[in-house]
């Protein structure tokens, strides 16, 4: 590759930073990462695995700040898949449409959504509806 080429504005866009294929991810499943400073800023560097908020949070830094070895070192591909339906909505429109042509990410269900506090409560067993109230 010619000097010409690798200054070239653009060469590195989204295509360039995703990795190939979801098995091309390494990162852990538990644990502190301590993200390097060209992606976050001092102070905001730590971020537990388990915290599902704090996971996601890290994974959009990394998705749209990172280079393809951030990626494959810091996203651990099932828990990317698992947090996809909440992490899809917060990046930008084409970096989604990369991840999810690239990766298979394209059509997982949505977030679960909450009950619904005027539904009524489910049945109770059987038991009959208006039994002990008067009429």
């Amino acid at each position: 590759m010619s000097l010409t080429d690798l200054l070239r504005p653009g060469r590195i866009g989204v295509a360039g930073r995703l990795p190939a294929r979801l098995e091309d991810l390494h990162g852990p499943e538990r644990g502190v990462i301590v993200l390097p400073r060209h992606l976050a800023w001092p102070g905001m560097r730590e971020f537990d695995v388990a915290d599902d908020r704090l996971r996601r949070s890290m994974y959009g830094i990394v998705l749209t700040q990172g280079r393809r070895n951030d990626l494959a070192r810091f996203v651990n591909p099932r828990l990317l898949t698992q947090d996809w339906p909440l992490l899809r909505s917060s990046l930008d429109p084409k970096l989604r449409r990369w991840c999810e042509r690239r990766l298979p990410l394209r059509g997982l269900a949505s977030p679960p959504t909450a009950p619904d506090p005027t539904a009524p409560p489910p049945d109770a067993g059987g038991a009959n509806p208006g039994a002990g109230w008067p009429e």
